[in-house]
């Protein structure tokens, strides 16, 4: 049950995150966002770049056994220090030069990752790039991460309101807040969804009464590049 809930996260976000680029020009493909110094298309091809990891952890040897979770996945070591992000930046970049239509690229990457996701069982355990043995469930909550996280950078970079999906939110707030319901910190708080997860991953700062609700509600703070 976990694994579909997952995998119907991942699909609702994607789909409106490639859903709300469709027809960009080529000023809106250029503009700054807060991921300095990605562009638009950059940090696109950066989601893009981390859904398609999948596809290389598959055709791996599959580890004996999983050891990290998602939370564990986020956690401040080198995997975001000044190097990686270097290469991080790089590639991304490198892939949005090599793209004709980035939203028909980024379609075919999350399209053809969650097929394969679906065909898995949830027991399939795979190897990250950093070598974390994580079940493939919980590396795809990374994903829709990804997506959602990248969703709200881009739709701030073009002034438009966020596109962040109930499913992907549902996802994310089980992920952030593992001892209340998300709806409930929500309602104390006045925040929509939207709202909730720009503040967990210090995209919107926190009022003094915000910082002692989050404190309540023991919020997870994910390291994130």
């Amino acid at each position: 049950m976990r694994k579909k809930l997952v995998e119907q996260a991942f699909r609702a976000e994607a789909g409106a995150l490639g859903a709300a680029l469709a027809g960009l020009g080529a000023r809106e493909w250029a503009r700054p966002t807060r991921c300095e110094p990605w562009t638009v298309v950059e940090l696109l091809a950066h989601v893009r770049v981390a859904v398609g990891r999948v596809e290389a952890m598959l055709a791996e040897p599959e580890p004996e056994r999983a050891e990290v979770t998602a939370v564990g996945y986020y956690r401040p070591d080198e995997r975001f220090d000044a190097a990686t992000n270097r290469a991080r930046i790089a590639l991304a970049r490198d892939t949005a030069g090599g793209d004709s239509d980035p939203v028909a690229a980024f379609e075919r990457t999350w399209q053809g990752v969650a097929a394969r996701f679906e065909g898995e069982t949830e027991a399939r355990v795979v190897r990250t790039r950093h070598g974390d043995p994580m079940l493939l469930t919980e590396f795809m909550i990374t994903r829709v991460v990804e997506s959602a996280v990248h969703g709200l950078d881009l739709a701030d970079a073009l002034d438009r309101p966020a596109w962040l999906t109930d499913e992907a939110s549902d996802v994310l707030e089980e992920l952030l807040l593992t001892d209340v319901d998300g709806a409930s910190v929500r309602a104390a708080l006045g925040w929509g969804r939207s709202t909730l997860l720009r503040k967990a991953t210090g995209r919107a700062e926190l009022d003094a009464a915000e910082r002692a609700e989050v404190a309540r509600a023991g919020i997870t703070w994910l390291t994130l590049g």
